[in-house]
């Protein structure tokens, strides 16, 4: 995930399916998108609200592939994250989650910069016990505890930065089952165009392709089994009323919060220009409903094709996606779902009372501090 709101609203639904149908592992977040790095301690808050602190995050690269330096990786080129917009749905609102982000329970857990020799920094920190783990460590220490012949599946939320650097690093992609990558658009004419707004150049990819390109390339030329979720049937399922009018009807603290941050995306979206480009965000639960396997509901259409990632250096074409018989690589493509049982099975999922939130709201968690033991 890059820490987009439409990642956290995924992330609720993955921690609400029953963990012996789904058994999160781990979460890698990636600094190259909508957020930055300490952008994580949002990421351990909602863990901590889903009573889930035993799952580890790991921090993935800060830079695109081949934008850090060759020989000191902390500083690099922002050629593609200079796309994302500052405070008009990305950073500054990211950051925050558009000022949510307080509403959530405190964690234990928070974002330490990376400060260990060892791991690239020019100094040992004090504390080397408090360093964020890295996303490669993260992936490895999960390889260690897998049962024997056990198998992973992967959701991409984000740029394919940490997965490509999985396939490229680590000898572990025979580990790998499944692979759904949310992202990518696939054009049908000329008036079919991306979501890479801020690029004007560039007018058919999207985002989560276009801030690492390389990396993508990578992921689709790798071999391993990808189901694609595209741009344009993200597009279908991105009417905020629907689901804002289900998710009343619900009662779960997780259920509330989600309700808040799409009003809160809808009324900005209505309010300012700027922030018209927020519906994108909502139709990034599809994933997270797919991988849990609650495909079923929503009479998916599946069609395999051949496709390419561009990735030339060129800021006009990067991430765009080509349909190629010859050379491209075969993955399957979701085209079409029934819109109204997505909005059902999100709204669904997060009302339900199994597997709810053990801490509400920090308003809550306050309230539990200041009680004296003798009255708990």
């Amino acid at each position: 995930m890059d820490m987009s709101a439409g990642d956290f609203m995924a992330l609720f639904y993955l921690l609400k399916v029953p963990v012996e149908l789904l058994n999160l592992k781990a979460i890698l977040v990636s600094p190259t998108g909508w957020a930055n790095a300490a952008a994580i301690d949002i990421v351990y808050d909602l863990l901590h609200m889903m009573g889930r602190d035993d799952i580890p995050v790991g921090l993935g690269d800060v830079f695109a592939m081949s934008q850090s330096d060759q020989i000191f990786h902390l500083v690099g080129d922002c050629k593609y994250a200079k796309a994302i917009p500052h405070g008009s749905g990305g950073f500054l609102d990211s950051d925050t989650l558009y000022g949510l982000a307080r509403d959530l329970p405190r964690s234990p857990r928070r974002y330490t910069a990376e400060n260990s020799v060892k791991f690239g920094a020019p100094r040992d920190t004090d504390q080397p016990e408090l360093r964020q783990p890295l996303a490669l460590e993260i992936w490895t220490s999960i390889l260690k505890t897998m049962d024997p012949g056990s198998k992973i599946n992967i959701l991409t939320n984000g740029p394919l930065t940490s997965l490509a650097k999985i396939i490229t690093r680590t000898n572990s992609t025979s580990f790998i089952q499944n692979v759904y990558i949310v992202g990518g658009h696939i054009s049908r004419s000329s008036l079919d165009e991306g979501n890479v707004f801020t690029i004007p150049s560039n007018k058919y990819a999207e985002f989560n392709l276009f801030l690492d390109p390389i990396a993508a390339k990578t992921v689709f030329k790798s071999g391993l089994n990808i189901t694609l979720i595209p741009l344009g049937t993200q597009r279908k399922v991105s009417r905020f009323v629907e689901t804002i009018k289900r998710l009343q009807l619900t009662r779960t603290p997780e259920a509330r919060f989600v309700k808040s941050l799409l009003s809160r995306l809808y009324t900005l979206k209505q309010a300012h220009h700027r922030y018209r480009h927020t519906d994108i965000f909502f139709g990034e639960i599809l994933g997270a409903i797919l991988m849990a396997g609650d495909q079923r509901k929503l009479k998916p259409t599946m069609q395999e094709m051949p496709i390419k990632v561009i990735a030339e250096g060129t800021e006009a074409i990067d991430g765009q996606i080509l349909i190629e018989e010859k050379h491209g690589k075969l993955v399957q493509i979701l085209k079409n779902i029934d819109p109204m049982a997505y909005y059902d099975q999100f709204a669904d999922r997060l009302g339900d009372e199994k597997q709810s939130a053990v801490l509400g709201s920090y308003d809550e968690q306050r309230k539990m501090w200041n009680t004296p033991p003798n009255r708990t």
